[in-house]
């Protein structure tokens, strides 16, 4: 969430911050501004009339009960205090609809973040060849149908359109992948994690996801719980309404889960088999930092997202988002994007994100300073490391050859136990 009082203090600043990524009419910062001096007026009133009922407790204490003056005092106090009560009723009723407008602003974005929405994202690099086939190519549905990989029919029957199910060698490859990303990770000092799949409303609030896009997750019925998108919404509450001392930051961890989305809206015509599906496998590296230390965990993010896509062989690029591309909360975000050859198009497996002190003013995360005693919020950082579904794509569509058979990178094969997936 925004601090208020930066709002108050810096209007033009925000709002000019603001505006690369929604309409002006969405803001309403002339209704928090003003929403706020009301609440420091009530504020005021409140101490104020509780001071003077606090005065009327010191004085019947000193004089005789059941006296003329008791009795008199006694009726002004508790004409003092409905008083308090009033006004202490219009102190809440502002501060929670002051709350409920500035917790749906996004974050600010980072000044050299470009405005609007994906067509003004920037490519930063391209790293390696697009691969070149001197035969006719088949996708990724088409190679797992023949070398049994993948089968989305069984799939579709358990639970409908647009999931998928790895069967056999696919099955074994997806492990291998998941397993070169846990065992990297651990290398570069990253604690695992293996966070719950359902989380309740105050994660999902302070992860960012509610109450704007309520619509967007799996909910429980009856309950008060939904699955989690990305174990990035378990990884974001780990220190909520906690304080950590600065010397133990960063923090960094990475979880392995499974990730359910609703996916609204239409699919293209050539997205089938695992390009969009409603649940996929991700290993999520999240950073708890001090405002000092965020930039250089997010370049550090950056490049272990890299790394591990290098590590395949694939080739890609990486694009810094537009304003209103990136996820509600993050301040900036880079893309990391893979080559998918038979679609001819780049598509995301990582997703990497500083959100600065956003979540963490939503969940009460803080920090004591070296040598301080005044707490300052922490800042949070979020990467995919990696998204399996779409990089299982690339994969298999990049490494097949003319009879059909797949070669297996050369990480993955200490994982699959094989140099080459082929028919038997």
């Amino acid at each position: 969430m925004i601090d208020i009082k930066g709002i108050i203090e810096n209007r033009d600043e925000v709002e000019k911050g603001l505006l690369k990524r929604i309409d002006k009419s969405d803001l309403h910062l002339d209704e928090i501004v003003d929403l706020y001096e009301h609440k420091l007026d009530l504020l005021k009133e409140f101490e104020s009339k509780r001071a003077q009922q606090n005065s009327f407790n010191n004085k019947m204490a000193s004089i005789e009960k059941g006296s003329e003056k008791f009795k008199n005092l006694l009726a002004k106090l508790k004409e003092m205090s409905s008083e308090v009560k009033h006004v202490e009723q219009k102190l809440n009723e502002v501060e929670e609809k002051l709350v409920s407008l500035v917790e749906v602003l996004p974050n600010i974005p980072d000044e050299d973040v470009p405005s609007g929405e994906k067509e003004n994202n920037e490519v930063v690099k391209e790293v390696g060849e697009k691969p070149s086939f001197d035969f006719q190519i088949r996708n990724h549905v088409e190679l797992g149908e023949e070398l049994g990989l993948f089968d989305f029919e069984r799939a579709a029957k358990l639970s409908g359109n647009n999931f998928s199910m790895y069967t056999g060698m696919g099955a074994r490859l997806e492990w291998a992948l998941l397993n070169y990303f846990v065992n990297e990770h651990i290398s570069d000092g990253y604690e695992m994690i293996l966070p719950p799949h359902i989380v309740g409303r105050d994660s999902g609030y302070t992860a960012g996801q509610l109450p704007k896009f309520e619509g967007d997750v799996y909910w429980l019925e009856g309950k008060d719980q939904f699955l989690i998108p990305t174990s990035e919404t378990s990884l974001t509450n780990l220190f909520r309404d906690e304080i950590v001392e600065e010397e133990e930051l960063p923090k960094k961890f990475f979880a392995y889960t499974p990730c359910y989305r609703r996916e609204a809206g239409s699919y293209r015509a050539n997205e089938k088999g695992l390009i969009r599906v409603h649940q996929f496998n991700k290993v999520e590296m999240y950073q708890f930092t001090t405002k000092e230390g965020s930039e250089k965990a997010f370049d550090e993010l950056v490049n272990k997202a890299e790394r591990l896509v290098q590590g395949l062989g694939l080739h890609y690029r990486v694009t810094k988002l537009a304003a209103g591309d990136c996820s509600a909360a993050a301040a900036k975000t880079y893309d990391v994007e893979v080559w998918i050859p038979s679609i001819g198009q780049y598509y995301e497996v990582s997703s990497i994100s500083n959100v600065r002190d956003y979540q963490a003013r939503r969940g009460e995360m803080r920090y004591r300073p070296k040598g301080g005693n005044k707490t300052e919020y922490m800042c949070t950082l979020n990467a995919s490391g990696l998204a399996t579904s779409r990089l299982m794509v690339a994969l298999v569509e990049t490494y097949q050859q003319e009879d059909g058979s797949i070669l297996i990178p050369e990480v993955l094969r200490k994982y699959i136990g094989v140099d080459k997936i082929e028919n038997s």
